[in-house]
């Protein structure tokens, strides 16, 4: 099972780079930007089942890790004005912090799930991503609603 998930989640991963590389072509706009966190919070029901419940402490170590790994991404996930569009700056480093964050995720796994019941770190790991893609989200939307007055007052004064 361990194999498993790792494989699946090497795939996620190269996924996530081939869409991110995708999107650096095409402008981006608020909803786009704001609608993953959204999608991922659903999965928030898993915890209505007590094999995926966790403890605050846990909450709490799993968010804040999660808030720790976003400042990568923070760090590499830029935007430019081109022709009055807002587009995504593709970043080299950010294929490689994924791959990174990925490898991290994936000893971490493996030393904590020989303490920790699967179901639980299972929860775990999804509050470590939606502690990483929310912060994330957020920076770049209020980066990209930066951007977007500006064209819009550019707009205006000509």
């Amino acid at each position: 099972m361990f194999y498993l998930s790792t494989a699946i989640a090497i795939f996620m991963g190269f996924l996530v780079i081939i869409i991110r590389m995708k999107a650096s072509k095409h402008p981006v706009n608020a909803k786009k930007i704001i609608l993953p966190p959204i999608f991922m919070s659903t999965g928030a029901l898993m915890f209505i089942f007590p094999y995926f419940r966790v403890t605050p402490m846990e909450i709490l170590e799993a968010f804040s890790v999660g808030m720790l790994f976003s400042l990568l991404l923070i760090k590499t996930s830029k935007f430019e004005i081109k022709d009055q569009q807002i587009f995504l700056k593709r970043s080299k480093a950010f294929a490689f912090i994924l791959m990174g964050l990925l490898i991290v995720r994936i000893i971490a796994k493996l030393i904590l799930s020989s303490t920790i019941d699967v179901g639980q770190l299972g929860g775990m790991f999804w509050i470590l991503a939606f502690g990483m893609i929310l912060p994330w989200r957020v920076a770049m939307f209020v980066q990209y609603k930066k951007l977007h007055n500006q064209i819009n007052n550019d707009i205006t004064v000509v």
